[in-house]
């Protein structure tokens, strides 16, 4: 069973950075995209940014040019880091993989990692 895991959320004021990261246990191939999606109280979770294996990437407009993702396909590991941080980041962020394995699509959450955007 392929299980991920969160780590690195907290509470951080406006303009700082924050750098999340997920690590991987169970899965017995490489994993297709990998990703992170966030829900903020009230809301619909939402997708943020996307890597695949090969390294192309995807954000959601608003967070463009202020966070980055990343992966390490070596340890099956992925981060985001975010800069700039605004109060409206402020949500729950879930990692994510999705792909096919012969043919069988898979979808795996982790539990989420709360992140606080406040002064």
């Amino acid at each position: 069973q392929v299980k991920l895991l969160e780590s690195g959320g907290g509470m951080v004021q406006p303009g700082k950075s924050l750098r999340l990261s997920c690590s991987t246990s169970g899965n017995m191939f490489a994993l297709d995209v990998m990703g992170w999606y966030r829900q903020a109280q009230g809301k619909q979770r939402e997708f943020v940014a996307q890597i695949n294996y090969a390294g192309t990437t995807n954000y959601i407009d608003s967070v463009k040019g202020r966070f980055t993702i990343s992966r390490d396909n070596s340890k099956d590991t992925m981060d985001l880091q975010m800069t700039s941080l605004k109060p409206e980041d402020t949500a729950v962020y879930y990692c994510h993989a999705q792909g096919t394995r012969r043919g069988a699509p898979y979808e795996y959450w982790g539990q989420g990692a709360p992140v606080t955007v406040s002064s």
